[in-house]
């Protein structure tokens, strides 16, 4: 089913570091090769062996409007025939920051950079320059990209390898974050107590998503926000998974809580590399070349990346698709946690938006400790069983799944049945690892 992939991937080892381009890709985690991608369209993707999936990793969250859609192609497709990448302003940069701005009331300014690591490091920096302070806090199983300063503690693909912290890391760079425990309030306060004036600023994911979907609980995020207050620190939300994907106006509109500082990626290039990082227009002043905190990238603004995302924005406005978009993953997820109860299979659920996870675990997860106790045996083997159903989840049980506007309800019902299928083998004692 998969003998073409397999080669390929052997021959990519031959060139490429463990023959991808970033680790969680490997599916080292489920303990077999993996695929190599062809092509794909609307919900589905298909492999270089010919297999045809249902696609719920969405290259990791961009593409809510559907993989390859018409009226996303056309526009791109226009911008990139006048031209790839000048290094100088173009009217798109405006235009995709006029609706980010308008989205997002906490938001005046933005600055476009290529990644969400970027973006990350950036306004990072940025809180460290306006705050003239060192420390900055995050949250164990809150990936924040690998910049130095946050592989600490870090989810995503680093817990897939079971690493917290990654070699070529200086100590003296480690020891400038903070760690506390998601949703763990009260250890957040302990240490502001202790380090509260050294803290430039608290980063967190508003609704986690690299290490599965975790929630924030009640008053968490609003106790974040008082402490950074009563402190001098600066908040910054890390949007690039929630941003346009929860809502038009991200978690923090949902949750009602304004940061300082925004990051936001994935959904706003629509699959091409973009990102930014955004503020009230008094903090990106800080910014050169109007200030003295440096920030500079050649292919910030791709004129074929900010084409992409402005048409799959105004796709999102125009539709605005976000209460059907969660009650398709509301019902597919209460569906696989009841299949769950019905098979005996340790199985809880959490779905927000357009975003779920299903852990291996009896009780919903709050924290990274808690989704560590996940079944990764059951995991490997739900994977591998969905795969071979024609079934394309993430390959780590710390990673979110995503649905988009053109899954339809034949493909959550196609998806339903195999994890049935999947939940009676393994309720029998049938695995595949």
């Amino acid at each position: 089913m998969f003998e073409r992939s397999k080669q390929l991937f052997e021959d990519a080892k031959k060139v490429i570091a463990g023959g991808v381009n970033s680790p969680v890709r490997a599916f080292k985690s489920v303990n077999r090769d993996p695929l190599f991608i062809k092509k794909a369209r609307g919900s589905k993707i298909y492999d270089e062996d010919g297999n045809e999936f249902i696609d719920y990793v969405n290259s990791w969250g961009p593409a809510i409007v559907g993989h390859a859609d018409d009226e996303v192609i056309d526009k791109t497709k226009a911008v990139l025939e006048n031209g790839f990448s000048f290094g100088a302003p173009t009217i798109l940069e405006t235009e995709l920051a006029k609706r980010i701005v308008e989205a997002f009331d906490s938001i005046e300014k933005v600055r476009f950079v290529n990644s969400g690591t970027e973006a990350a490091m950036s306004a990072i920096r940025l809180a460290r320059g306006i705050t003239g302070r060192d420390n900055i806090l995050k949250f164990s199983g809150c990936y924040h990209g690998h910049s130095d300063s946050l592989l600490v503690g870090a989810g995503s693909g680093s817990s897939t390898f079971g690493i917290p912290t990654s070699k070529g890391v200086p100590i003296d760079f480690a020891k400038h974050t903070l760690l506390a425990e998601f949703n763990d309030l009260e250890a957040t306060q302990d240490i502001f107590k202790k380090y509260g004036d050294t803290i430039a600023a608290i980063i967190v994911e508003p609704v986690a998503g690299n290490m599965g979907v975790v929630r924030p609980e009640d008053g968490f995020l609003e106790g974040l926000r008082n402490l950074c207050d009563r402190y001098g620190a600066l908040l910054i939300f890390d949007e690039v998974m929630t941003g346009f994907r929860l809502t038009y106006g991200g978690a923090q509109h949902i949750y009602n809580v304004k940061p300082d500082i925004t990051i936001l990626g994935k959904v706003i290039g629509g699959g091409f590399p973009a990102a930014c990082f955004g503020a009230k227009a008094e903090f990106m002043e800080y910014l050169a070349p109007n200030g003295e905190v440096y920030q500079a990238g050649t292919l910030s603004g791709n004129p074929v990346a900010m084409a992409c995302g402005i048409a799959t924005l105004d796709i999102l406005k125009r539709k605005n698709p976000y209460k059907e978009l969660e009650k398709n993953t509301q019902k597919l997820i209460s569906r696989i946690v009841g299949l769950g109860v019905e098979y005996g299979i340790p199985v809880s659920g959490e779905a927000i938006g357009s975003m779920f996870s299903v852990f291996f675990r009896q009780n919903k997860p709050t924290n990274f400790s808690e989704v560590n106790q996940s079944d990764l045996r059951l995991f490997k083997n739900y994977f591998w069983g969905l795969l071979e159903r024609g079934i394309y989840i993430p390959p780590s049980q710390f990673e979110s799944n995503f649905i988009t506007i053109k899954h339809s309800l034949e493909d959550i019902e196609n998806t339903i049945v195999a994890v049935e299928e999947v939940f009676r083998e393994l309720s029998e004692g049938r695995f595949y690892i």
